[in-house]
C-alpha cells in the first residue's frame, strides 16, 4: 500500500510540475523574451491577420508568386510529407503532374522552357507540407509571368524578390529561401501604389 501511495504522489507531483508549472514558465518566458515569435510569427496588414512568416498558404491566381506543393493542402493542423519513395510510380506521377502545370502556366512567360529547367522544389512536397519558403531559381521562374499579369516592370519584380529571400542561417547552414507570403504581400502593395 506504501509504495501504491508513493507512486500515486509521484505521479501527480511529476504531472503537476512538467504538465503544468513548466510549460507555463516558459510559455511566460516566451511571451515575455520574444512576443512576435511566441503568437506564431503572424503577419497583419490593416489589423487583419493575413498568416504566419513560416506557414505557407495556397496563392493560385496568376498575379501571385506560387509555394511549393502541399501534401496536407497548406493545411498547418496536420503537416506531413509526400511519403513516397524514389522508384514507387505515385511519386513519378505526382512529379510529372506537377511539371506538366508548370510548363502550361510559366511557358508562355518563358520560351523555351523545358521540363530539365524546372526546380525541383516546384514540383515537390516540403517535409512539413507547409515550407513558406521557395527557391531562388523557382522564385526567377515565376517571375516573368507575376511581372507581366500584374503590369510591373521584370526588374522592379526582381527586386522584391531579393527582398523576400532569407539568407542561410548564420551564413553558413541551409540555402536560401523566398518567403511567398512576404514575397505576395508586397507585390500587392506595389500594385496598390
Amino acid at each position: 500500500m506504501r509504495a501504491l501511495v508513493s507512486s500515486v504522489i509521484a505521479a501527480v507531483l511529476f504531472t503537476a510540475i512538467f504538465g503544468f508549472a513548466y510549460p507555463a514558465l516558459m510559455t511566460g518566458f516566451a511571451q515575455v523574451a520574444f512576443p512576435e515569435k511566441a503568437d506564431g510569427s503572424l503577419i497583419e496588414r490593416d489589423g487583419q491577420v493575413v498568416g504566419s512568416r513560416l506557414a505557407a498558404q495556397a496563392f493560385t491566381g496568376p498575379e501571385y508568386f506560387h509555394p511549393r506543393p502541399s501534401a496536407v493542402d497548406y493545411n498547418a493542423a496536420g503537416t506531413s510529407f509526400l511519403n513516397l519513395g524514389p522508384t514507387n510510380p505515385d511519386l513519378a506521377a505526382f512529379v510529372d503532374e506537377q511539371a506538366q502545370a508548370i510548363l502550361a502556366l510559366e511557358g508562355p512567360y518563358n520560351p523555351g522552357l523545358e521540363i530539365g529547367d524546372i526546380p525541383v522544389d516546384a514540383v515537390t512536397t516540403s517535409g512539413s507540407g507547409i515550407d513558406p519558403h521557395i527557391s531562388p531559381a523557382y522564385a526567377n521562374l515565376q517571375a516573368a509571368r507575376t511581372a507581366d499579369v500584374r503590369g510591373l516592370s521584370l526588374e522592379r519584380v526582381q527586386e522584391l524578390i531579393d527582398d523576400a529571400t532569407d539568407d542561410r542561417f548564420i551564413a553558413f547552414f541551409g540555402e536560401p529561401g523566398v518567403n511567398v507570403l512576404k514575397l505576395n504581400l508586397s507585390l500587392d502593395a506595389e500594385s496598390a501604389r
